[in-house]
Order: structure tokens, then sequence, then C-alpha cells
């Protein structure tokens, strides 16, 4: 009889420290996401920081590319002004494309590519976007492990108790981003 007592209560202390065990990993790997997200935030705010001064550089240029412009800055203050996950990734993915339409403007002015304001901050823009998909890459990876955790069993009932729940990825949900560049020469 006290065998039994003593096997249950080893059972329940094996189940209790694997409880513990397994909301303390969550706990961890949610924090990754955390960091993770925080990290390309950052790079997301750099790369706020360098778009007015990219266009009001092209404006310079190419006074009649209002609707352009308009764009561009609309996109960056939704951007900006996110106030979840899915809707900052959303609005970047659209902050993407219109400034990728201001790049193309860009490229109808040589004079302006010529300008060494307008190709420094070009640069640093170019430096910010790989910064900011290497982040992406780190970000997915941690959300590809924590969306691993919450629907592997047994996993996923210890995510299920605590209210551990999917984190999105943050991916290219536009057509346009998919599209290969059209490389011509005339």
């Amino acid at each position: 009889m006290l065998i039994g007592f003593f096997v249950i209560l080893g059972i329940l202390v094996i189940i209790g420290l694997w409880l513990v065990l397994s909301r303390n990993n969550f706990v961890k790997v949610k924090n990754q996401v955390e960091e993770a997200f925080s990290t390309m935030d950052v790079y997301l705010k750099k790369r706020y920081d360098l778009i007015p001064n990219l266009v009001e550089t092209v404006k310079g240029y190419a006074k009649h590319e209002s609707e352009t412009f308009t764009k561009v800055t609309a996109a960056r203050t939704a951007a900006m002004n996110a106030n979840n996950i899915n809707d900052k990734i959303n609005n970047e993915n659209m902050l993407s494309d219109t400034l990728k339409s201001l790049f193309a403007v860009a490229e109808a002015y040589p004079q302006l590519q010529a300008n060494t304001n307008f190709l420094d901050l070009q640069q640093q823009l170019q430096l910010t976007e790989g910064e900011i998909a290497n982040s992406r890459k780190y970000y997915n990876a941690v959300v590809r492990t924590f969306n691993t955790m919450v629907q592997s069993f047994p996993s996923n009932l210890i995510a299920s108790m605590f209210g551990f729940k999917e984190q999105p990825f943050f991916e290219v949900t536009t057509a346009a981003e998919r599209e290969n560049v059209q490389v011509k020469f005339d």
C-alpha cells in the first residue's frame, strides 16, 4: 500500500515537472519570437527614417510624380502606425511595393541617378533592406519553431492549457513581390 502511494506520487511529480518544463520552454521560445520581431522593428524604423529624405531628394527632380510620393508617404505612415503584427506585415508589404515605384520613377531621371545624396540614400536603404530581410528570416525561423510546438502532440496540450497561440509568419503577400524582375535592354 505504501509502495503504491510512492508510485502514484512519483508519477505525479514527473507529470508536474514535465508541465513546468514544457511551459517554461514555451515562454522561452515566445520570448525569442518577440525579440526577433523587435529586432526587425528596429530595422523597419531605420527604413522609415530614410524614406522621407529619399522622397524629398526625388521630388527635387521629379516634381510631377506627386501621386507616387503620396503613395509612398501613405504606405510609410500606415506601416509605422500598425497596431498588431498582422497589420504590420500587410503594411510593410505595401510599403515595399510603393518603394519599388519610387525607384522606378528615379530611374527615369539620369541627373537624379548622378546625385550623390540620392545615391547615398539609396545605398543606405539597400543595406537596411538587407538587414530587414535577414531579420525576417530569423523571425520566421523562430516562429516556425514556436508554431511547431503549438501544433505538435503532446506540447499542444500545454499550449492550449496556457493559452499559447500560433504566431504569423512575416511573408510576402502581394503578387507584385512574387513576380520576377523584368530586365529590358532598349
